[in-house]
């Protein structure tokens, strides 16, 4: 029985509770629709005002848009840099710096176009749309710039990485990029104007095949350059030989020419499309800039090989321009015509010594052999005559004859 009563006094409590909370909520939702109309009709007017009068409409466009422009570039600079946290090189705070302007810049645009839109002109309505979105094709231009040239230089501070794009190269890359930009800013401008760029495109191209003709061999030496200062097949300050004549040291890699510096202490200035069309020999190249030279030795058959062998390595050794890592080589390359043909071969520290070192071995070579009294053998034949011819052989004959005693 207790239990019964229990329960049945929490079931009517629950109802009664029940009961007070629909109560109170319809009340409440009364109160809250009279309110709402309370406030549509003092607000009425002001809406009945706004929706009359376009010009009104074009300003409240444009002020919501502003204000919308600056808190979506806010969170959109939150994202960028939430974004440039997690990388290292390309989209760093500074790309995002630059990237803020334009796309507050474009809303504005955006909301000006909206606004405009909606001002009762007739004429002057579609030049106002068309000016504004000329300036924002002005801002995006003057941003892509910006952003290749800071690019471009982080690039180049990376040349052991990217090779291609050098700080000597970082101004022509740079030309190159805003020539696009500024392209592509052209054309968009065309578009927002609607103006046909069919004749534009004919009559550009036709300039460029004239261009192209008039500055054939300026276009290749330039290409040229880029693709060298590109490969890198040598460097400022290497010593160079092409098999089209012409060595000497590098002082200038340009973008037309390369100017080397001869041993006559001459400045030789070559196109960079005669270089493009050679073989290069970079005798400065390799893992270190140490070069071999062979000098070719004759000595007479009957001498003594191991004994020239250790004679030449020794004159070699005692040479302080030679290097003395790696060793002097010798090497019995062949039994010549009238000698045995040895090759010494030998380092030295820097290939503008060649010209010197090889003096200085020579002089060497032939005081040593000298007094070790070894030959150097010289060319020489020996002419066998078989018969001559009667008439001439009578001559001879009587020519030799020894003259009469007394």
């Amino acid at each position: 029985m207790s239990r019964c009563r229990a329960t049945w006094f929490v079931t009517t409590l629950l109802s009664i509770i029940f009961g007070i909370t629909t109560v109170v909520w319809a009340a409440e939702k009364q109160e809250a629709k009279q309110l709402d109309w309370i406030v549509v009709d003092t607000l009425r007017p002001l809406f009945e005002t706004i929706s009359a009068n376009p010009w009104i409409q074009s300003i409240l466009v444009i002020l919501i848009t502003v204000t919308c422009a600056s808190l979506l570039t806010w969170l959109i600079f939150k994202i960028i840099l939430a974004i440039t946290q997690r990388t290292q090189f390309l989209f760093d705070a500074q790309v995002a710096r630059l990237l803020r302007p334009p796309i507050y810049y474009t809303l504005v645009v955006i909301g000006l176009t909206a606004g405009i839109g909606l001002m009762p002109l007739t004429v002057w309505k579609v030049h106002l749309i068309r000016i504004i979105r000329t300036i924002g094709i002005l801002i995006w231009v003057i941003f892509a710039i910006r952003l290749a040239t800071l690019l471009l230089q982080r690039v180049a501070g990376l040349s052991d990485k990217y090779t291609f794009i050098q700080h000597r190269t970082v101004t022509l890359f740079d030309n190159f990029a805003k020539i696009g930009i500024f392209g592509a800013g052209v054309y968009a401008f065309f578009v927002v104007w609607n103006i046909d760029m069919t004749a534009w495109l004919a009559s550009a191209g036709i300039a460029g095949i004239a261009i192209g003709f008039a500055a054939k061999d300026s276009l290749s030496n330039l290409f040229s350059g880029v693709f060298i200062i590109a490969d890198a097949p040598y460097k400022v300050g290497d010593y160079i030989e092409l098999d089209k004549g012409g060595r000497g040291k590098v002082l200038n890699i340009g973008l037309r020419s390369t100017r080397i510096l001869t041993r006559d202490d001459i400045e030789v200035t070559i196109p960079n499309s005669i270089i493009g069309n050679s073989t290069i020999i970079n005798q400065s190249g390799g893992p270190h800039v140490k070069m071999r030279i062979r000098l070719e030795i004759g000595v007479a058959y009957g001498s003594d090989v191991d004994k020239v062998k250790r004679i030449l390595v020794e004159t070699a050794k005692a040479d302080s321009l030679v290097c003395s890592s790696p060793e002097p080589r010798i090497r019995f390359r062949q039994f010549g015509a009238s000698s045995l043909d040895f090759e010494l071969l030998f380092w030295v520290d820097n290939p503008e010594l060649k010209g010197m070192v090889l003096d200085s071995m020579n002089t060497a070579v032939y005081n040593r052999l000298r007094e070790e009294c070894i030959e150097i053998p010289y060319a020489k034949q020996d002419l066998y005559i078989k018969g001559l011819p009667e008439a001439l052989s009578s001559v001879v004959t009587d020519d030799s004859r020894e003259p009469p005693s007394g």
